[in-house]
C-alpha cells in the first residue's frame, strides 16, 4: 500500500522523486522520505505527514545527486512519525531501503541481529531488511575482491542472502553508498515496475510515477529482482536464476492522472464514468452481430458455459460488484454463484469441485487477500479468471485468463469508475453466458441494446450534482445513516454506505430493505437519514412499504427513484429528498443507481472539510493483510 519510487540517471534526482511521490501519495500518506546519493554518502530526509511536509524540510536540489529512493507510507508496524518513516538505513550507514509490504518474521530476525550487535532505531519491520542486508554485506569475504565468480558484487549477493531469510511480502528499492551507481529492486507480493528511459531508470510501485518520464516498462513477478547499473539492467530470481523480461507499453497517459479542471480525483473519476464505460465496452459490444466479445477469456467460454458453479471473490467495493455479478449470473445464465470475501475465502477450507470457476475482482490487481484467494483456488483445481484494471498486475498474471476494465488509472482512494466498470464487465459476461445457456437471442439483444445506453444515462444523472450537493448539505450533521435496497440494488446500498463511511466518516449501514424490520429499525430516530433505492422493478411495491415504515418513525427519507415516478413524489411529502434516474431494466440499474450515492458521499465529505482523495487510515491498493 505504500508508495515507492527510485531514480537512477543523469538528471537531478530530488525533484523527480518528489513528483513521483506526489503521484503515489494515494497509496499512503502518513509519512514520507527520500535518500539521495551523489558524493558517495547517503543523505536521508524524512518526516511524518504528507509529501508537502517533506518538501518543507528539503534543501535545494543538489545537481550532483542523480540517484535516490523515496517513499510515502501507510503505517503497519510503528506509529507514523519521522523515526518510523522510510527510507531506513542499516546500522552501518552504508545501506538504505524503502519497502512496501509486511515482514512476518521480523521479530525473530530483529532479536538475532541485535544479538549480532546490530542497532535499531525504529519500530518498523522494514529496518530489519536494511540491517539484514547490512549484516551480510559486512560479512562478505573481501579477500575475494568485489566480484564473485558468477559476476555478482557483494552488494547484490548480500541482498539475495537477506531476501532468502525474509517471510512475508515486499516491494523493495535498495541502495548502497559504496555502489553509488547501482540500484536494486525486489518483489514478492507487492507491485514493482521498472520504467526504462533514455539512459535513465525509474523503479516504482505504480506506473503513475513513471509515465511522465517513459512509457516503456518491465513488470517484476514474485521472487524476482532487478539490478540497475552503468551497463543497464538485468533481472533474475532471488535465487540467482536469470530471467528475461520483455518491455511493455504503459497503457495510460499523463493526462489521465492529472486533475484537470476538477477539485479532486474522486470527482473527476465520477464524472468520467460515461467515457470510461464506453471505453470498457468498446470493441466488446458487437452491435452489427448483436454479440458480446470478450477476447481475454475467449478460449474459456466453452468451459464457462458448461460450469456447474461460479465463485466470485473480492474485497471492499469490488466485493459489492461481485454481489451484483452473482445476481446476474444466476438470473441470466442460471449458474449457481457465490460471492466470497477474499479475506475469508483464503483462510477457510472452501469446497471446490470439478467444474468450478473462480472469478477474482480487483481494481489494482494487487489486493493481497484476493491474490491469495486466486492462488488457493488454483491449487484446488479451479479455473481462475480475473477482472482487473491494472495491466500486468499480479492477479492478471496469476489467473488463467481475464478481462481488463480499461478505464484508466483510478487515483481516488474511494473507488468509483472501477465499480461501474466491474459491473459492466460482469454484465457483459452474464449476457453472453445467458445467450449460450438460458435466455433467447432476442432477450440478449435487448440487454445489449440497453447496456449500450448506460453511459448516456449516467451523463444525465451527473447533471444533478448540485441538487445532490443540496441534499448532502441538509443532512451532513447526522452521524448515522441507513442505505436500503432490494434485489439488484441491495449491493448498491452496501456500496453507498461504504462510500459515505470511507470519505465523510459518517457511520452508515447498507441493508436489504426487507431486513430493516428484523432489528435495525430499532435504530430509527427522528430525522435519521434513510436512503432508499426505489426504482422501477418487481419489488417496487415492497420497498414503498419499507419507506412508509421508516417515515412513520420519524426518519428522513432520501429516495433514488425512476424518472417520472409520480407515485413516489406524492408519498414522500415536502420535507424529504428525491433523486431521479433514467429508466433501465432492473439488472442494469446498479450502474445508474450507484452514481447519485457516489456524488452524495463526495459532497458530504467536502462539506465536512475532509480530504476526499486521501481519507484517514486508508490507502488505495491494499497489498498487506
Amino acid at each position: 500500500m505504500c508508495g515507492i519510487v527510485a531514480y537512477l540517471g543523469k538528471k537531478v534526482a530530488q525533484p523527480i522523486l518528489i513528483e513521483g511521490l506526489k503521484r503515489l501519495e494515494y497509496r499512503g500518506y502518513d509519512s514520507a522520505g527520500v535518500a539521495l546519493l551523489g558524493s558517495g554518502a547517503i543523505r536521508i530526509k524524512k518526516t511524518s505527514g504528507r509529501i508537502s511536509a517533506l518538501e518543507a524540510i528539503l534543501d535545494e536540489p543538489n545537481t550532483a545527486e542523480t540517484f535516490g529512493i523515496g517513499h510515502t507510507r501507510w503505517a503497519t508496524h510503528g506509529e507514523p512519525n519521522a523515526v518510523n518513516a522510510h527510507p531506513h538505513p542499516d546500522y552501518t550507514g552504508k545501506i538504505a531501503v524503502v519497502h512496501n509490504g509486511i515482514i512476518e518474521n521480523y521479530g525473530t530476525l530483529k532479536t538475532w541481529l541485535q544479538n549480532e550487535s546490530a542497532e535499531f532505531a525504529s519500530e518498523t519491520d522494514t529496518e530489519v531488511i536494511a540491517n539484514l542486508i547490512g549484516y551480510f554485506y559486512a560479512k562478505e569475504d573481501e579477500s575475494k575482491g568485489g566480484k564473485k565468480p558468477d559476476g555478482q558484487n557483494k552488494f547484490e549477493q548480500a541482498v539475495q542472502r537477506a531476501l532468502g531469510e525474509l517471510h512475508g511480502t515486499y516491494g523493495l528499492a535498495i541502495v548502497c553508498s559504496e555502489f553509488p551507481d547501482m540500484l536494486i529492486g525486489a518483489k514478492k507480493g507487492s507491485p514493482l515496475i521498472l520504467g526504462v528511459g533514455d539512459n535513465e531508470y525509474i523503479l516504482a510501485s505504480d506506473a503513475a510515477a513513471i509515465v511522465e518520464h517513459t512509457t516503456q516498462a518491465i513488470y517484476l513477478a514474485d521472487n524476482e529482482m532487478v539490478t540497475i547499473g552503468p551497463e543497464g539492467f538485468h533481472t533474475k530470481t532471488i535465487d540467482n536464476v536469470t530471467v528475461t523480461k520483455d518491455l511493455k507499453q504503459i497503457e495510460f497517459s499523463l493526462e489521465q492522472i492529472e486533475l484537470g479542471d476538477f477539485a479532486h480525483h474522486m470527482l473527476k473519476e465520477i464524472f468520467v464514468q460515461p467515457k470510461a464505460l464506453s471505453t470498457c465496452m468498446g470493441g466488446r459490444i458487437d452491435r452489427q452481430n448483436n454479440r458480446i466479445k470478450l477476447g481475454g477469456i475467449a478460449s474459456y467460454l466453452r468451459e464457462l458455459t458448461r460450469t456447474k458453479r461460479l465463485i466470485l471473490t473480492a474485497c471492499g467495493t469490488a466485493f459489492h460488484a461481485g454481489l451484483v455479478g452473482e445476481f446476474l449470473f444466476e438470473q441470466l445464465a442460471r449458474i449457481p454463484t457465490e460471492t466470497e470475501y477474499a479475506s475469508e475465502f483464503r483462510y477457510r477450507n472452501p469446497i471446490i469441485k470439478d467444474g468450478t470457476v473462480v472469478i477474482s475482482i480487483s481494481q489494482s490487481g494487487e489486493t493481497a487477500d484476493t491474490l491469495a484467494a486466486v492462488e488457493q483456488a488454483k491449487e484446488r483445481g479451479a479455473t481462475a479468471l480475473g477482472v482487473v484494471n491494472v495491466v500486468g498486475s499480479s492477479i492478471a498474471r496469476t489467473t488463467d485468463a481475464g478481462i481488463y476494465l480499461h478505464v484508466g488509472p483510478e487515483i481516488g482512494v474511494a473507488s468509483t469508475k472501477a465499480f461501474t466498470a466491474q459491473v459492466a464487465v460482469l454484465t457483459m459476461l452474464a449476457i453472453e453466458l445467458g445467450r449460450r445457456r438460458h435466455i433467447s437471442s432476442d432477450e440478449a439483444v435487448r440487454y445489449i441494446d440497453e447496456l449500450s445506453r448506460i453511459p448516456d444515462k449516467i451523463s444525465r444523472i451527473l447533471e444533478q450534482s448540485d441538487h445532490i450537493k443540496e441534499i448532502a448539505s441538509a443532512n451532513i450533521d447526522k452521524n448515522n445513516w441507513l442505505f436500503l435496497g432490494r434485489g439488484f440494488n441491495y449491493p448498491v446500498a452496501l456500496e453507498g454506505a461504504l462510500k459515505l463511511k470511507e470519505i465523510s466518516y459518517i457511520h452508515a449501514e447498507g441493508l436489504p430493505a426487507a431486513e430493516m424490520k428484523h432489528g435495525p429499525i430499532a435504530l430509527i430516530v427522528k430525522d435519521m437519514p434513510a436512503l432508499f433505492i426505489a426504482t422501477a422493478g418487481p419489488q417496487y411495491d415492497k420497498i414503498m412499504g419499507n419507506i412508509a415504515e421508516v417515515k412513520a418513525r420519524g426518519g428522513k427519507i432520501i429516495v433514488v427513484a425512476t424518472e417520472g415516478d409520480e407515485n413516489i413524489k406524492s408519498a414522500l411529502g415536502r420535507t424529504d429528498h428525491l433523486i431521479s434516474i433514467p429508466d433501465a431494466p432492473e439488472l442494469l440499474q446498479p450502474m445508474l443507481t450507484v452514481v447519485p450515492l457516489q456524488l452524495l458521499a463526495y459532497h458530504a465529505a467536502v462539506l465536512r472539510g475532509h480530504d476526499v482523495d486521501k481519507p484517514r487510515n486508508l490507502a488505495k491498493s491494499v497489498t498487506v493483510e
